[in-house]
């Protein structure tokens, strides 16, 4: 199968301090030649989406600061939620289990255009509980994009591939997708599949890519060293509709760039 690339921009977030490192949001000032104003600032939509990959029998709570929860359910493991608050520069995100903290992640600067801002949150080794986060910002595009990340700690080694799938619910083609990648794809049904170094499945799960959308696979997972163990699984969010009156599968897959962000890591209480 042929592959084309495509240029998305989007810029690393902060690789020691575990910080979106992007440019500043620019504004239209008001001209002082014109009293009645009608330039105005550009105010830019930025959605957050926060994916908790921790393997932990207990849910995450997400604050802004010290007292602004923003999850009205506390979030349990293998689960992403998406939340409208307005984020500025210099905000804090601090993940709770209970009433003890699990970690912060800062903000040092906003893209200057409407972005799905993504934070996952995940185990950072087999030995300790510290936690990790891996950031990422989707590019404005008419094609789907599917961000792939890797959190499982382990020794266990598997890939993850995508075929489409048919009206008939068969599947066709297949390719690989790397992760700590993203790939834009045309809109269709696909299977998104982890496989062993065996190459048996050791977990699936359907994606449904719609254009405009913004998706992430995450293999999940932990071989511990000490305390319970949780087995290789595949999170996909957001989890699209089918559309009606969609008959055709996906004609293709292309790569894309792709930038993650490094870990601000601390205990988990």
């Amino acid at each position: 199968m042929a592959l084309r690339l495509l240029a998305v921009f989007s810029a690393v977030a902060a690789a020691s301090a575990g910080q979106v490192n992007h440019a500043k949001a620019g504004s239209l000032r008001r001209d002082a030649g014109r009293p009645d104003g009608f330039v105005k600032s550009i105010e830019f939509k930025h959605r957050l989406r926060v994916c908790n990959a921790y393997p932990y029998s207990a849910p995450l709570d997400v604050y802004r600061g010290k007292a602004e929860r923003l999850t009205e359910e506390a979030m349990p493991y293998k689960s992403c939620k998406d939340f409208a608050t307005p984020l500025k520069a210099g905000d804090k995100l601090e993940f709770k289990v209970g009433d003890a903290s699990a970690g912060t992640f800062s903000i040092s600067d906003l893209p200057n255009n409407d972005a799905v801002l993504l934070l996952v949150i995940h185990r950072h080794d087999t030995l300790s509980t510290a936690v990790s986060f891996e950031s990422h910002v989707f590019a404005n595009l008419l094609n789907a994009q599917v961000a792939i990340i890797d959190t499982y700690k382990g020794t266990a080694k598997a890939h993850a591939a995508i075929m489409d799938v048919s009206a008939k619910g068969k599947s066709g083609r297949s390719e690989e997708l790397r992760f700590d990648s993203v790939v834009a794809v045309n809109p269709g049904m696909y299977n998104v599949v982890l496989a062993g170094a065996d190459g048996s499945s050791k977990a699936s799960s359907e994606l449904v890519a719609l254009n405009r959308e913004s998706y992430v696979v995450i293999r999940t997972g932990v071989e511990s060293a000490q305390g319970p163990s949780y087995p290789q699984e595949l999170l996909v969010y957001p989890k699209s509709p089918i559309p009606v009156h969609s008959g055709a599968s996906a004609v293709g897959v292309y790569t894309a760039l792709f930038a993650l962000a490094a870990s601000l890591m601390v205990q988990l209480a």
